[in-house]
């Protein structure tokens, strides 16, 4: 009987590593985008090696050498087991170590979505007096994307209304997108008491706001701002757009942050500036092209390198941001925490605002300050992302590596 409890042990601790492996081989990334001369941070377990394209071993730890990065351009890595049974390939891109200008300028962002979002559902009351749900068992959740109705494409409300009144009650076959997967359906609208066929569905495609431009790379003319994802408000979902503007802002407002209800810079995008296009929103920020460098007021001779994240310290930093319609002042906070292997999220690390004129103002962090850069020691080394809801002092606040290897995706 043992014997045989102790064979259960050993077949459960086996099947425990070999999950434990699988989960940390696909958490090895497919692509790595790195700065020259940068050490890489990659999670590896005993018996895993990492090959160069020469067949030499690189290393068998966490932190892979700058030998990887000594060089601009392609190349790839091999990750192996126990040196000879080939797992994976990694591809390498090797950024050069390059310099961009902080800018921390207010901006006004439109977002026009690709195809049309869901975000919300309602019963109809048909011309019959009955309550109907067109959606209902189709799959169709909030949050999901309609991209065509009958093979025609839609990029608006207006196409989406047009197209479902043009079938004149028959079924119309969708295409959408959820969670990244392309699906289909077939719904049958109805014709509700205003003789318009419907599909229950409310849907938006654009979305407008506020936030802080991070910096410009002057190599390639492109930007990063916010330094997370704007989402959309109903259903939290990262919106997936064709297209977008940057615009210059008023200050309107500034609404000072406290316990528990985070503050908030409040401005007009209406009769602005063209700044430039935004071609990415991701949940590392927006990027895009700057077609009008004049509209940020900006000073072309500031420029200052990217920091490695071996280089960036607990301790003393600033930010840099406006609130007041002028050009942006720096102010002091204090970085608490570095998490520096965090490639997956945006908080990258745990800062506090200290310096006092910033807290009359704003009472800390506040929305609208999202992406005020980050410098320490004269380098860039990342920008404001989050508050702390309870405590509107403290926040996080994303590398500048990953803002700038987003950026240069772009190109």
């Amino acid at each position: 009987m043992k014997n045989k409890n102790f064979k259960k042990i050993l077949l459960v601790l086996f099947l425990l590593i070999i999950y434990i492996y699988i989960v940390s081989i696909s958490n090895i990334p497919n692509e790595i985008i790195a700065i020259e001369g940068e050490n890489i941070s990659m999670k590896l377990l005993l018996g895993l090696s990492v090959k160069n394209e020469s067949a030499k071993t690189i290393e068998t730890t966490s932190n892979l050498n700058s030998s990887i990065t000594d060089k601009t351009g392609k190349t790839k890595l091999e990750v192996n087991l126990f040196d000879s049974i080939k797992i994976k390939d990694v591809d390498v891109d090797v950024l050069p170590k390059t310099k961009v200008i902080p800018v921390g300028s207010i901006a006004g962002v439109k977002l026009y979505t690709s195809g049309v979002l869901v975000v919300g559902m309602s019963e109809i009351e048909g011309n019959d007096n009955k309550k109907y749900k067109p959606y209902e068992n189709t799959g169709i959740k909030e949050g999901d994307t309609i991209v065509e109705i009958n093979d025609r494409q839609i990029n608006s409300t207006d196409d989406l209304i047009e197209t479902v009144n043009s079938s004149a009650g028959k079924d119309i076959n969708i295409k959408y997108i959820h969670q990244e997967q392309t699906k289909e359906c077939s719904m049958l609208p109805v014709k509700s008491t205003d003789s318009q066929y419907k599909l229950g569905l409310w849907v938006r495609d654009s979305a407008a706001g506020v936030g802080t431009v991070t910096f410009y790379d002057s190599n390639n003319k492109t930007f990063g701002a916010l330094g997370h994802g704007i989402t959309d408000i109903d259903t939290n979902e990262l919106i997936n757009i064709a297209s977008g503007e940057f615009v210059t802002t008023r200050i309107l407002n500034i609404k000072k942050g406290e316990s528990g209800n985070p503050g908030k810079i409040q401005g007009t995008v209406e009769n602005q500036s063209n700044i430039g296009k935004i071609s990415k929103n991701t949940k590392f920020g927006i990027y895009g092209i700057i077609d009008n460098l004049s509209s940020l007021n900006i000073d072309t001779s500031k420029e200052i390198e990217v920091a490695y994240r071996d280089e960036i310290q607990t301790g003393k930093a600033t930010i840099l941001c406006s609130l007041d319609n002028q050009q942006p002042k720096e102010y002091e906070i204090e970085i608490e925490k570095i998490y520096k292997e965090n490639n997956y999220d945006n908080k990258s690390m745990k800062i506090k605002v200290t310096d006092q004129e910033l807290l009359s103002k704003t009472g800390g962090i506040i929305q609208g300050m999202s992406g005020s850069p980050v410098i320490q020691n004269n380098k860039f080394i990342g920008a404001v992302t989050h508050v702390l809801v309870n405590t509107p002092t403290e926040g996080y606040a994303v590398f500048g590596d990953i803002m700038l290897k987003q950026a240069r995706e772009i190109n």
